[in-house]
């Protein structure tokens, strides 16, 4: 078996795809792209043309939207489940990704909404764009809260829950360095500490590209 992941090196969608694939020990090959370049393959396998996307043995199948990655792996590879037990459990780790995917949403349109001509920004979409990403944040440091400060989120093992946490907030370290998240939630980060020690979390970190297309 021999599967290819597209995936751009910063992000978090992708990172939370390359995390599981290595938990579930599933091998792969790891294509790095910027999305937003001409010179990208995505087109040529998702036709909403974003990251990451995982091709498998038959170079033609294609997976696509990491949501959707993440549950055809565990349909299909349940052995090493990275799901809570419980349905209630199972509910909870998906509202988290659904957060967690919110607040890398809002923070790519605050990104790209500042990569424009100074003049043509828009202050009160970046506010609004923050807005949601401080909320969601807000939210994770509640959960890890009433958590209990366990290694994990639910339960005594790794789910989607945690490495989604982990991928954004391993996003915003590099992305947005000067985010008070860690001072406003010293609980969420000392969480984020421990998880970034796994081997998985630690050899998937998120590293910057060049973007020649900013597309603004």
């Amino acid at each position: 078996m021999t599967w290819t992941l597209i995936s751009a090196s910063p992000s978090p969608y992708a990172r939370k795809v390359r995390i599981a694939l290595q938990e579930k020990n599933l091998p792969f090959t790891l294509q790095t792209e910027v999305p937003w370049d001409t010179t990208t393959k995505t087109p040529q396998y998702n036709p909403l043309e974003k990251l990451p996307v995982l091709i498998l043995d038959d170079g033609k199948t294609a997976i696509y939207e990491s949501h959707y990655i993440m549950e055809w792996l565990e349909a299909k590879y349940p052995a090493t489940s990275l799901m809570p037990d419980d349905v209630d459990g199972k509910l909870f780790a998906k509202q988290v990704e659904v957060i967690t995917d919110g607040i890398c949403d809002a923070l790519v349109l605050a990104f790209f909404e500042n990569k424009r001509e100074e003049g043509k920004q828009s202050g009160p979409w970046k506010e609004r764009q923050m807005r949601k990403a401080d909320g969601g944040l807000q939210a994770l440091a509640t959960f890890v809260d009433q958590a209990g400060g366990g290694e994990f989120l639910i339960g005594n093992k790794l789910t989607l829950a945690d490495i989604a946490i982990a991928s954004v907030l391993g996003w915003l370290s590099l992305r947005w360095p000067d985010h008070e998240w860690q001072r406003k939630h010293p609980q969420l980060k000392k969480y984020f500490d421990r998880l970034d020690q796994r081997e998985s979390f630690a050899n998937t970190r998120p590293a910057p590209q060049n973007i020649s297309d900013p597309v603004v």
